[in-house]
């Protein structure tokens, strides 16, 4: 097998992940999984795809994680790793999909408004 490559985002968090045989090692930035996502939960997020598929210990993967903050890298991951699979294999399209790991959650955050102190909070009224 070939080296496959797919890509993945949430918020401002872009994902790119090569996908080759091995034993299961996961290096993000270079760095190995536990060191770049100390959480165990953020680990958990990034690993569903391969735990849904059963195949945690038969693929090697590597990442580039750019931007955002460690959830929506974690969430950006996830969808690489899962797009990367369903290119392997089609028929595990079905079974990535039912968890929702393939739909590419949209949510940004709304920008700043001027004269406001966020983008729809306002300041205080003072009637007098």
């Amino acid at each position: 097998m070939e080296k496959v490559n797919a890509l993945g985002r949430r918020k401002s968090s872009v994902a790119r992940v090569y996908i080759t045989e091995g034993s299961g090692k996961i290096t993000i930035n270079k760095k190995n999984l536990t060191d770049y996502f100390p959480s165990p939960l953020l680990q958990y997020v990034v690993k569903q795809p391969l735990e849904v598929l059963e195949v945690l210990d038969k693929y090697d993967i590597t990442l580039n994680i750019i931007g955002g903050g460690f959830t929506g890298q974690s969430q950006a991951a996830r969808m690489a790793i899962s797009r990367a699979l369903v290119k392997i294999n089609a028929d595990d399209k079905s079974a990535l999909r039912a968890k929702g790991f393939l739909t590419r959650d949209s949510r940004e955050v709304e920008r700043k408004k001027p004269g406001r102190p966020k983008a729809r909070r306002r300041f205080q009224f003072s009637k007098r």
